[in-house]
């Protein structure tokens, strides 16, 4: 039969197999083990007596490994159909089969190779056809044979195990083209031709393995595993020692043991007459694989024993021109002196890099006292298999003096060979994983202080639980120090005991020098209790000196990293707390910093505002006593209390708004819109007014905590920046521009990772207008939105907050001058990845425009561009005509 009617058969049988099922598949691997382990005999023998290679014994071994050590490690493996799922990350894998293998069999292993990958293909439902060495093809033939009859008894399609009947380098090709995967094991020549063909492959390299023998090995335990490893079969295993490395200080009592134990030591002219017979004008010599040590000296003119195990070289060279520093495929050895383990080991290395890159190397050493060793010696061998204390052949083909070193008779040699994988080859590279997603959108939590302590008069009731602390770092601003708000707290900590220090340099927008030097405070003092006192500013400042304080270690601009998830950011938070608890005492109705895990520091050196952002940054205990902000100034307030509004309803709209957020931001956006221009007018009278605001900036900042804010604050930031308005000012003169972008069911670019499964912004909005009662209920979404945006101008305008930014004073050619800064960095600002329409750079440069202008003039010299363009247009055609 010709091979492409074998492959066509082949493959038709495959495409039945694929259908089988897991018990189905099990049932024929098993038989299939079973057929050849009944055969183990039969077919070393058959092996040995068509290749002269090698000895039968040992063949049997490799036999009886190859049937029962794989099955024995797959039979359980999932390997048809759902192999894994998880219904709660709504993912679910399923494996495949590849489809039919082309399993080139190399001379020196016929048999054993050819019952390891048909059993491996059988187990994936795959089909294999060999291509036979030429030297082999009887026995791996007849494995092949044994294989598929077992199979088929067992229920497989007739033709599931094929091969070249006649083998030859043309055929060989024709199959490795025809093939879905190849798997190669022989020589480079052959493992070229597999990677060259155009089809997927799985190649082993060469090996060259080096063995170090270390001063504090047990001498008598290596030599002896040396010698079990490269007498088996004749050395034939790729795995096996090529070399051995010992220092000076052990070295005569390796040599003696190697002796000792049945090995022949070549002396005078014996080395090189046996290595000029062992390499041949740079190869090696195809003579003297799989013989005997009596027959390969008798080659080389050497009287040695009979009964002779191995012949030892001893040479210095690791260099090509050194013909046992070859792979030698033979129970030939190289002997190495050296004066230093590291000398060893450069040697090793040596003779990895001359042909055994990524393949197999060992180490015999105390695995106590040579802890260090082991470390050096796998970190510099680049080795797939880098064994200790352990016979290379039978260490290396896995589960044989070892766990978890998969068993296998195709050892990948990574990269480092030209492989495709570095480990040994199992059932898992002969499948397909098929992943089935479902959509999941990524898991939300709600994380907030464990404590929240407010009412009016709130705050000596809280601070009583700091008895039993020993110090306490006060953190707050000059101006809340000088009007004595530090004396709320200090006299309840001198009450109870608690020593402390108060740190009064903050200002509005807090640099990184304040901080370090607030940090470097704490070092000295070492609190355990952290207190911020204030707005934004110190809360801000205080939380990163925490951090500072706790891990010295960190790089503020690790810290400062954007992320797009924050669970899944580069540079991780340190676990805070280890040194001191955070407390926060809030002095504005606001930032809702209290409850965030949110910073904004400043650098001093490039002026940039960096928004920090990591649940460690949470206070532990927040405290809001609205008798604190009875004196807030009204100016104040208004930037303060439209800050509150533009948190709540930023984070009501954002892509990871929950359930868990939603109440808190339609309660905060309520309060404010009802109370805060009565806590603006109403200045230290207000209380009620004061504590409703007070408790929606502590609502509003659990929404954004959670949901996160959008691209009103991205903008804010940079323009407060760039022209020293107050943010709450800024977060006012963008908000009604950012609703209107917002407010679209089609947007351009919807956000990238959404937790809603289409766009919603406007009917979020339109919900706000209902629960603020603004409506009559009998508005579309889109007049809804536009009363929610009329609400929040009336409010700016009766707490004092004016149109536009050019109302503020900035000149049109300052202002111009840095919008295109402004627009780069609010579009890399941290809000912005989680505003419901995600902006391109020019959608931002028009609501800043917008918002400098106002919308009337916006539209008024938008016109006048567009008319301009126009007429320069027709003139160019009126000229071109």
């Amino acid at each position: 039969m010709t091979i492409e009617q074998t492959i066509v058969n082949v493959r038709l049988a495959q495409k039945q197999y694929s259908t089988f099922t897991q018990e189905q598949v099990d049932k024929v691997f098993r038989e299939a083990s079973l057929a050849a382990n009944a055969s183990r005999i039969k077919l070393a023998k058959m092996a040995f007596e068509e290749t002269g290679m090698g000895i039968v014994e040992d063949k049997v071994i490799k036999n009886h490994f190859a049937s029962e050590y794989i099955y024995n490690q797959y039979k359980d493996v999932k390997t048809c159909g759902i192999i894994e799922k998880d219904a709660s990350y709504g993912i679910t894998k399923i494996a495949e089969p590849i489809g039919v293998i082309a399993g080139i069999v190399p001379t020196t292993n016929p048999t054993s190779t050819a019952i390891f990958k048909a059993l491996i293909a059988l187990k994936t439902r795959n089909a294999i056809i060999f291509s036979p060495h030429p030297r082999a093809k009887k026995a791996t033939v007849e494995a092949a044979r044994i294989i598929r009859d077992a199979a088929v008894k067992a229920g497989a399609p007739e033709n599931i195990v094929g091969w070249i009947e006649e083998p030859s380098i043309e055929a060989s090709n024709t199959l490795m083209r025809s093939a879905d995967l190849i798997l190669a094991t022989g020589g480079p020549g052959m493992v070229k031709a597999a990677y060259s063909s155009g089809v997927p492959a799985i190649g082993v390299g060469a090996g060259n393995t080096p063995v170090i023998i270390d001063d504090t090995a047990h001498i008598k335990m290596a030599v002896n595993s040396i010698l079990l490893s490269k007498t088996f079969d004749n050395g034939v295993i790729c795995a096996s020692e090529q070399a051995v490395i010992a220092t000076e200080n052990i070295y005569e009592e390796v040599k003696k043991e190697l002796a000792d134990r049945g090995a022949y030591i070549l002396k005078g002219d014996e080395i090189s007459k046996v290595g000029k017979t062992i390499v041949i004008d740079g190869h090696l010599n195809g003579d003297i694989v799989g013989q005997s040590a009596y027959k390969i000296a008798k080659m080389a003119g050497v009287d040695v024993p009979e009964n002779a195990k191995v012949l030892v070289g001893e040479v210095e060279s690791v260099e090509l021109e050194e013909p046992f520093s070859h792979e030698k495929l033979s129970p030939v050895l190289a002997l190495y002196k050296t004066k230093s383990f590291d000398e060893s080991l450069k040697k090793a290395d040596r003779l990895i890099e001359l042909g055994g890159m990524g393949h197999t190397s060992v180490l015999y050493v105390d695995e106590l006292d040579g802890v260090d060793k082991i470390s050096k010696f796998s970190n510099t061998m680049k080795t797939g298999r880098t064994l200790i204390n352990m016979p290379a052949a039978q260490g290396a083909i896995g589960d044989v003096f070892n766990f978890k070193l998969a068993p296998s008779l195709t050892l990948g040699c990574g990269s480092w060979g030209g492989n495709a994988v570095s480990e040994n080859v199992g059932v898992k590279h002969l499948i397909n994983i098929k992943t089935v997603a479902e959509r999941r959108e990524n898991m939300l939590w709600f994380r907030v202080p464990e404590k929240v302590y407010f009412k009016y008069g709130s705050l000596p009731v809280a601070l009583n639980e700091l008895q039993g602390k020993k110090k306490a770092v006060i953190v707050t601003d000059s101006v809340l120090a000088s009007l004595g708000y530090t004396d709320h707290i200090t006299k309840v900590l001198e009450d109870i005991g608690v020593d402390f220090r108060i740190f009064s340099d903050v200002q509005a927008d807090p640099t990184l020098s304040i901080v370090k030097k607030g940090a470097e405070m704490m070092q000295s003092y070492q609190p355990d209790i952290i207190i911020a006192l204030g707005g934004g500013s110190p809360m801000d400042a205080a939380k990163i000196m925490w951090v500072m304080y706790e891990h010295p270690e960190v790089d503020f601009q690790d810290l400062a990293m954007t992320f797009m998830d924050i669970r899944k950011r580069i540079v991780e938070f340190p676990k805070m707390g280890g040194k001191a608890k955070f407390w926060a005492v809030t002095t504005s109705a606001g930032t809702g910093s209290e409850v965030t895990p949110f910073a904004v520091i400043t650098d001093d050196k490039t002026g940039i505002k960096y928004p920090l952002a990591d649940y460690e940054l949470t206070p532990d205990v927040a405290v809001v006593d609205p008798q604190l902000m009875l004196s807030m100034p009204a100016g104040l307030t208004a930037a303060s209390g439209i800050d509150v509004m533009t948190h709540a309803i930023e984070a009501y709209a954002s892509i990871l708004a929950s359930d868990f957020t939603n109440p808190l931001a339609l309660e905060a956006m309520r309060l404010t819109l009802k109370y805060l221009p009565e806590s603006v007018k109403g200045g230290a009278k207000a209380k009620k007014a004061k504590e409703k605001m007070a408790n929606a900036s502590c609502a509003a900042g659990m929404a954004f905590s959670n949901a996160f804010l959008g691209v009103c604050h991205s903008m804010a930031h940079k323009l407060g920046a760039a022209f020293h308005l107050p943010h709450g000012t800024a977060n006012a003169l963008l908000l009604d521009e950012v609703i209107r972008f917002n407010a679209t069911d089609k947007p351009l670019k919807m956000a990238g990772f959404a937790q809603y499964k289409y766009p919603n912004a406007k009917s979020r909005y339109a919900k706000a207008a209902d629960y603020l009662g603004l409506t009559k209920g009998n508005e579309n979404p889109e007049e809804k939105t536009k009363l929610l945006r009329a609400a929040i101008r009336n409010l700016k305008e009766e707490i004092g907050i004016k149109a536009t930014i050019a109302d503020y004073g900035i000149s049109e050619q300052e202002f111009l001058g840095k919008l295109d800064q402004m627009v780069e960095d609010a579009f890399d600002d941290q809000c912005t990845g989680a505003n419901p329409r995600y902006p391109l750079m020019e959608e931002l440069r028009e609501m800043y425009l917008r918002a400098y202008y106002g919308v009337e003039k916006f539209n008024e010299i938008n016109n006048l561009k567009v008319t301009k363009e126009k007429t320069k247009e027709k003139a160019h055609e009126k000229k071109a005509q």
